[in-house]
């Protein structure tokens, strides 16, 4: 029988989001599923990939979560002559000491966005694999913590070619998730121009650093049903091996399905996702919910895939079908 968990709610910790969330708000129209996942990366402490055409508001989103919260914030504008040491720092030599003193770059801060990171080249995306894995900087044989916490926000455009370079899996692998961002209502959309009309609301910080350290420290607290984490380990198997659960016709759109990071990032996600809403314990719908934003991005898919135009929420719709949620009760499981 599965230990029980805890139970009760978490009524600071929830009031402190949501109170983030309508500042937030207060410049976001809309989009309400890609600031609800920027809320559970910021909690889970993971980083954060956003994916949309221009115009939809996803450098603005980061921008304005890093004014409501507490910390220090980075934009870096990536751009095809990027250098590494224009994100990590250099060794800079002092003629009047004779010496070397070490400069540090942008992602010495609490969150870095990355925008357009996929204009970059491949050298300038391998300089973020240590900070973004072990929270530290090498620089020449000195070796330095970022702040914690640290978070990158990246923001890239799916839609054009020229100037861009896709992102390494082994990097790409690094995001806790990865977002789709779509086109708004049509009320949506009206609320965006009539508040381009005016003057941009002036947010107000609501969240101390050392509030998201607490919140996310409580995120660790939350429980976990043991046959939800093999129901995560469960999805992220059967993108490596479709045939065994029966999906023989997704079996030739898959090289490569979801490293062991996937289903940590799923449990550990849906972890932040029953904290911001005010739960302590994770229902299956949490994992659902995360699922294709915690496994997109980490599947590999084959040139069919790509000549049939399909894609890897293709592949994971199918996997999501056929793989069964176990029945939970108030994140309990039911008796046999």
């Amino acid at each position: 029988m599965s230990e029980m968990p805890p139970t009760g709610e978490q009524p600071d910790h929830r009031t402190q989001l949501e109170e983030a969330l309508v500042e937030v708000k207060r410049v976001i129209a809309g989009q309400d599923e890609m600031l609800e996942r920027v809320l559970v990366c910021l909690v889970a402490g993971g980083h954060l990939l956003i994916e949309g055409v221009p115009g939809l508001a996803k450098t603005l989103t980061i921008k304005t979560t890093a004014a409501v919260l507490g910390g220090t914030f980075r934009r870096v504008q990536f751009t095809p002559d990027l250098v590494p040491s224009d994100l990590v720092g250099t060794r800079i030599y002092r003629p009047d000491s004779g010496s070397f003193d070490t400069e540090e770059g942008p992602v010495f801060c609490n969150f870095l966005l990355a925008d357009e990171i996929n204009r970059a080249p491949a050298k300038v995306q391998s300089a973020l694999l240590e900070v973004m894995q072990e929270r530290q900087v090498t620089i020449g044989h000195e070796t330095r913590p970022v702040p914690d916490p640290f978070l990158v926000m990246a923001t890239q455009n799916p839609i054009e070619s020229e100037g861009t370079y896709p992102l390494p899996e082994a990097q790409v692998d690094r995001f806790m998730l990865k977002v789709l961002v779509g086109y708004p209502t049509r009320d949506e959309e009206l609320t965006v121009v009539q508040r381009s009309l005016v003057d941009p609301a002036d947010v107000r910080r609501v969240l101390e650093i050392e509030s998201l350290r607490a919140l996310q420290r409580a995120v660790q607290d939350i429980y976990v049903d043991p046959s939800l984490i093999a129901y995560a380990v469960s999805l992220a198997e059967a993108t490596r091996d479709p045939r065994a659960v029966g999906l023989d016709d997704v079996a030739g759109l898959v090289e490569y399905g979801a490293s062991p990071r996937g289903p940590i990032a799923l449990v550990q996600s849906a972890r932040a996702l029953a904290l911001v809403h005010g739960r302590d314990y994770v229902l299956g719908s949490d994992v659902r919910t995360l699922a294709k934003d915690a496994l997109r991005h980490r599947l590999v898919l084959t040139y069919r895939a790509l000549a049939e135009q399909r894609s890897a929420d293709d592949v994971l719709d199918a996997v999501l079908e056929r793989v069964a949620a176990p029945p939970l009760e108030l994140g309990r499981p039911v008796a046999a």
